[in-house]
């Protein structure tokens, strides 16, 4: 009876996030590139601790989009990409209560379902593709073409973080003429990042080849984060003369979104907000 229960709560659950009033965009209308798998919907991963959805399985990456009401604000909007170490998409926790918060500080968000499980190589081609499409469609939005951020947790900041140091690789073949729009981003948050070092020595992965022109990025995490600190790439940023924020909280661990009762979850979300809106009015000076 209890799994009976949850899985009906899983349900509810699934069609209160992925509401049919939210248009949902297919990153490919083709063949998703370096992939031979057939495209079908994202499947539930059978884990609900914590009140998350996980979503895994992904063959036919979308965003959905959560516009803001009060976009005029702003002007601007942020790809999320949640995660889960590479295995799922906590869709919920790093997703649509990140697109909420987003939405009432006047900001449109797009949550990215990318490949999983263990595509990195497709889950940076999708937000590439991601932020080229939204840039192409800007004017649909009331979206400045010239706003577009991205926001990434655990995972989904490795994600962020490669999107925000790779836009000058060409990583898949041009599909249409959307490709040929730039794909980086205006600048990224990256929420207790995963993985961005590697070894005793801490050592920056390759994956990341840092460049003066990369756009500004807002870096946080918990001292006791067990999966370790972006002091690497923040050092990194640092020597490249990257406009960056650096925040190392006392406590929080890992994953816990902005959600209320974790210090770390209550913190980032101001901290965010205002290093944001300085971002954006820095960009409104240069207009």
């Amino acid at each position: 009876m209890k799994k009976i229960c949850i899985l009906i709560l899983m349900i509810f659950l699934m069609a209160k996030c992925f509401s049919q009033s939210n248009e949902v965009i297919h990153l490919w209308k083709n063949n998703v590139p370096g992939s031979d798998s057939t495209k079908h919907p994202a499947r539930v991963y059978p884990d609900t601790r914590g009140n998350v959805i996980r979503l895994t399985d992904v063959t036919d990456p979308i965003v959905t989009v959560y516009p803001s009401k009060n976009i005029q604000q702003t002007n601007a909007a942020v790809i999320v990409s949640p995660g889960g170490g590479n295995k799922y998409l906590a869709m919920n926790l790093e997703g649509t209560e990140i697109a909420a918060w987003l939405n009432k500080i006047g900001i449109t968000a797009f949550v990215l379902q990318y490949r999983v499980p263990y595509q990195q190589n497709g889950s940076l081609q999708d937000i590439q593709r991601a932020i080229r499409l939204i840039r192409s469609k800007a004017k649909e939005w009331n979206i400045d073409a010239n706003k577009i951020g991205v926001i990434g947790f655990s995972a989904g900041g490795n994600l962020s973080a490669r999107a925000a140091t790779n836009f000058n690789n060409r990583t898949y073949p041009p599909e249409d003429k959307i490709d040929s729009l730039s794909c980086r981003p205006d600048f990224a948050l990256l929420i207790y990042p995963g993985s961005l070092s590697k070894g005793p020595d801490h050592k920056l992965i390759p994956q990341l080849p840092v460049e003066k022109d990369d756009p500004p990025m807002f870096l946080f995490v918990a001292n006791d984060d067990p999966i370790g600190l972006p002091l690497s790439f923040g050092y990194a940023l640092h020597e490249a003369k990257v406009p960056m924020e650096l925040h190392v909280y006392p406590e929080g661990g890992h994953g816990y979104g902005l959600r209320k009762g974790n210090p770390a979850a209550e913190a980032w979300p101001g901290l965010a907000e205002t290093w944001m809106k300085n971002i954006l009015k820095n960009k409104d000076g240069k207009q």
